[in-house]
């Protein structure tokens, strides 16, 4: 469970209008209120899920992790990338879902797995893990027409120095970014928690690639980035599902983008992590539907 706030807007945060005044100054005492709902649609195009919708995406979030716990129970020396793909594909079917991944804009597998200085979408093949990679598994399922999505980053063996830094930055930058999500407060400060966690630690937050709103499509409205100033960007209301997930480097941010069109690899050849989940902003913070220890 992220931060908790009792409150639901305050008074005196910014109006989710995104007029820039205080609630109380604006939209409090407008006749009939505020229909959040609408109102989010026709300014952000997000659409603010109701208690049906939020209860779909956790049971497809469950499906989520429990595959994720699978894969680590595998995870070991000797073992190629396209086994874990395998995995995933017969897991999610077998549960009577869809890997949200495979053909989504001609991708040709059923999850991402990113190996060391891969930094997202690597495509699944005959590479063989070895001891001391770490392995990064991006899972997204669709159940029952809800999208869940979450990865975590996994050692392969023994992990040397640089591995067990990468991967613990990582993971303490996603739970530096779920910390901020409460109403009141903005997608900015989410990317503002991440980025000084980070790079206080000496690493970097990619930029090219974000978190994003997900549920009723694999990718929606908002994009949520992993850098930023405290105080901007759109308002966290009660309804809004969106995935942080923070890629971190070793070294620089700068990244390419393979012949393939998909791996993204970092610039300068050093590690990469990144961890998700997928929340819900509560009327009190904020609820992971993909929930697995950090």
């Amino acid at each position: 469970m992220a931060k908790k706030r009792k409150n639901k807007i305050g008074r005196n945060d910014p109006c989710p209008c995104g007029s820039g005044l205080k609630y109380k100054n604006c939209c409090l005492h407008k006749k009939g209120g505020i229909d959040l709902k609408d109102l989010y649609f026709r300014k952000y195009r997000i659409r603010l899920k109701e208690k049906a919708d939020i209860e779909g995406i956790r049971r497809a979030g469950r499906l989520v992790v429990d595959t994720l716990h699978l894969v680590e129970r595998e995870i070991r020396p000797g073992i190629t990338t396209d086994y874990i793909n395998t995995l995933v594909h017969e897991f999610t079917v077998k549960n009577h879902a869809i890997p949200a991944p495979l053909n989504y804009r001609g991708f040709p597998k059923s999850v991402c797995v990113s190996v060391n200085e891969v930094v997202c979408h690597g495509i699944p093949s005959e590479q063989v893990l070895r001891d001391g990679d770490i392995v990064n598994v991006d899972i997204t399922s669709i159940l029952n027409g809800y999208y869940a999505d979450a990865n975590q980053t996994f050692f392969v063996g023994t992990p040397g120095p640089d591995a067990r830094k990468i991967v613990n930055v990582a993971r303490g930058s996603l739970k530096e970014g779920m910390s901020m999500i409460y109403p009141g407060n903005t997608l900015g400060d989410i990317g503002w928690a991440i980025q000084r966690y980070a790079e206080g630690k000496g690493c970097s937050v990619v930029r090219e690639f974000v978190g994003h709103g997900v549920g009723f499509e694999f990718h929606e409205p908002p994009e949520v980035r992993h850098y930023g100033r405290k105080g901007e960007g759109i308002p966290l209301v009660p309804g809004m599902v969106f995935t942080i997930e923070p890629m971190i480097n070793l070294g620089g941010k700068e990244v390419s983008i393979l012949e393939d069109r998909w791996t993204v690899v970092t610039r300068d050849g050093s590690l990469s992590a990144q961890f998700e989940q997928t929340f819900v902003v509560t009327e009190e913070g904020g609820e992971s539907l993909t929930p697995f220890d950090l």
